[in-house]
């Protein structure tokens, strides 16, 4: 049975603190794209409104081996990474037991992360990893793909619900579209980041807790 897990982190206790401290607005979202190479986790994303004044050269990070930027967009920046795996972090945690990342982002108080295993022990595993290797991760969501699920909120947050009902009700989903994600960060009054992040995470779980769990009753 597969297990989901989310943990947080202190935000200076991973790398890329660096990006706060020059523009604490910022977010950073880890690129998870599909492996061709022994690359772990090769790009991440800077969202900013000011992206174009970051100045910090991000590889002074011990965390960090080298960097380069991709591509610059309004607002977003697309960076490519090799990190230095001998420096100790969630990453090095995920490498080194069986745990798989689904998603990563950070902001200038703490880093959220989401893994699948395929086992409660596996969860454990990481768990201890990180404990031993002095990586003080907090344990804030864990739940199998296949319990049972309310049926109204299908756990999602708070968050994640209203923003997909008013992405819904607005024609976000319609095609073509009637809404823009602008749109519905202006009306929630969040970032366009945080709108995209919430449809994402909230969407997948939809999925995780309908489809998937459906399919493995049968």
């Amino acid at each position: 049975m597969a297990i989901e897990a989310s943990f947080t982190i202190d935000q200076p206790e991973f790398p890329l603190n660096a990006v706060f401290e020059e523009l604490p607005d910022a977010t950073i979202e880890l690129d998870r794209v599909v492996p061709t190479s022994d690359a772990i986790i090769p790009y991440f994303w800077i969202y900013a409104e000011n992206i174009a004044e970051l100045t910090t050269d991000l590889s002074d990070d011990e965390g960090v081996e080298k960097v380069k930027i991709v591509d610059e967009l309004s607002e977003q920046m697309l960076v490519r990474i090799d990190w230095n795996l001998e420096h100790e972090s969630v990453l090095t945690a995920i490498v080194n037991t069986d745990v798989a990342l689904l998603s990563g982002i950070g902001d200038d108080e703490k880093w959220t992360f989401e893994v699948r295993s395929g086992t409660q022990q596996q969860i454990s595993e990481f768990q201890s990893y990180c404990h031993d290797n002095d990586i003080p991760i907090q344990l804030t969501q864990l739940h199998a793909l296949s319990a049972l699920r309310s049926d109204r909120e299908y756990d999602l947050t708070d968050g994640q619900r209203t923003a997909l009902v008013l992405a819904y009700s607005r024609g976000y989903f319609d095609s073509p579209r009637d809404a823009t994600q602008d749109d519905i960060a202006d009306e929630l009054e969040i970032s366009r980041q945080a709108v995209s992040s919430r449809l994402q995470r909230g969407l997948r779980r939809l999925v995780a807790s309908t489809l998937i769990t459906s399919q493995a009753d049968r």
